[in-house]
């Protein structure tokens, strides 16, 4: 039974819609050359990664070891699953001001010693 869950693994392509919703050539991240290479060998190392599929193979449990930090990557497989894992791990941008209300000011009469102190709300 898990030869058949590899042959199917091997057959679908891999892709992440909610990364990637427009596939990984055409996001900028990655190279041709890469973006086929996860599309093609993405499915399995997922599925290994992830303990879905068993490793059969000594290439099956060095994907595990890289994936897992154990040891650094030498294939193109290796190098691409670790470039996809960090592009999609990496922090969110925020905006450095916040997301607080902008107090407005319209005049300078509005400007008065005792508002030093202004607070603001979120509404």
């Amino acid at each position: 039974m898990t030869e058949l869950k590899r042959e199917a693994l091997l057959k679908r392509p891999f892709n992440d819609r909610k990364n990637y919703p427009y596939g990984f050539a055409r996001s900028g991240d990655f190279s041709i050359k890469e973006a086929k290479i996860l599309t093609e060998s993405g499915s399995v190392i997922a599925a290994l990664v992830d303990g879905i599929l068993a490793p059969e193979s000594e290439q099956d449990m060095r994907y595990i070891k890289v994936a897992h930090g154990q040891l650094e990557a030498t294939t193109p497989e290796e190098k691409v699953w670790l470039k996809y894992q960090k592009r999609i791990n990496r922090p969110k941008a925020a905006s450095i001001y916040g997301s607080k209300k902008v107090a407005v000011i319209e005049s300078d009469d509005d400007i008065t010693s005792d508002d030093t102190d202004l607070v603001l709300t979120d509404d």
